[in-house]
């Protein structure tokens, strides 16, 4: 079959932190790349829901704002520019043949010589709060996620939850909110050990093992929060300004279980080269899963040069696959 002319080397599905890395990795392999993602701007997660978070784990940054790594990230991945869709959701990815693959969007049909997905975890929204009340108060003082820490200064704040999330939005609303209570229905926390020896010596109000209750207020704003014991009758009343809850996110691979990738609880599966069970096909990031896998933002960073570099292979059997250092490339331009 012949290449349409718009064909580029590989199309990468997702523009989160693994995606914009391998769309840099691309460039630095001398690839066409087009990034394609449904969302309205880049980044991911940690644009839509975590862009006043800060990141702990990645190399070279003691902690840096997601919304900052995210930018770092476009940055880098422009000086080779790579072809960006967003608002596009793919639909349907169809091989045509051995380097040809048909990928259909909300918006338009592209073709690439290869696929590498980095979709991060798939379609995804937050466990809203299961109480009758909720919804009345939702995009009020009811919040799933924050983007601008500051609009908390000198409030009262509840934070619901036991993850990392729920435990580092605790603490740098520390020095911001008037006060800060976390509410958890378990004893111990889900967070990073690091994280939960801050929140023990921290100011912050801690409340375990209790669940909400109720609700109660009035204007579509909460006013007080009952919270009681998970297993008891203990009771207690909150006077809150701001209600926060990350309970964790509903993952959904959505229509990328209908592309014939072997998948296995909500992963695609992957081997050491990130090839799928598709030739032609590469994963990397969150959406993978493979022997010792640890779900980090490092790993896709790690994962998504070997996607690339392997696709680079695919094109061209005499490519390398190990490519020249970064530091020769870069002498040459």
């Amino acid at each position: 079959m012949n290449q349409p002319e718009n064909a580029v080397d590989s199309i990468i599905i997702g523009a989160g932190p693994a995606g914009l890395f391998a769309a840099f990795y691309g460039g630095m392999r001398e690839m066409s790349i087009k990034v394609i993602d449904s969302l309205p701007q880049v980044g991911g997660q940690l644009m839509a829901l975590y862009p006043e978070k800060y990141i702990y784990d990645v190399a070279g940054f003691p902690k840096i704002l997601a919304k900052d790594l995210v930018n770092q990230l476009e940055e880098q991945a422009k000086q080779f520019n790579p072809e960006i869709c967003l608002e596009e959701s793919v639909q349907y990815v169809k091989k045509l043949d051995d380097q040809l693959f048909e990928v259909t969007t909300t918006k338009h049909v592209h073709y690439a010589k290869t696929v590498i997905i980095t979709s991060g975890a798939g379609a995804f929204q937050p466990r809203r709060l299961k109480h009758e009340k909720a919804s009345q108060y939702e995009g009020n003082n009811l919040h799933y996620s924050i983007t601008d820490f500051h609009s908390f200064k000198g409030k009262k704040v509840c934070v619901a939850g036991g993850g990392d999330s729920a435990v580092d939005w605790a603490l740098m609303l520390e020095d911001i909110a008037k006060e800060v209570t976390l509410i958890h229905r378990r004893d111990k926390f889900r967070a990073h050990e690091h994280s939960v020896n801050l929140l023990n010596k921290s100011t912050i109000q801690i409340k375990t093992p209790m669940v909400i209750d109720d609700l109660i207020g009035h204007g579509g704003f909460i006013e007080q929060i009952l919270i009681k014991e998970s297993k008891g009758d203990l009771t207690e009343n909150l006077n809150v300004d701001s209600l926060i809850v990350n309970h964790g996110f509903i993952t959904d691979l959505g229509v990328i279980k209908e592309w014939g990738l072997d998948l296995q609880k909500n992963s695609i599966v992957v081997n050491e080269k990130m090839e799928t069970n598709i030739s032609g096909i590469y994963a990397a990031g969150d959406i993978t899963t493979h022997a010792g896998k640890v779900k980090l933002i490092a790993s896709g960073f790690g994962e998504a040069p070997t996607a690339i570099s392997q696709a680079k292979h695919y094109i061209n059997p005499k490519a390398r696959v190990q490519p020249p250092h970064s530091t020769t490339v870069f002498a040459g331009m």
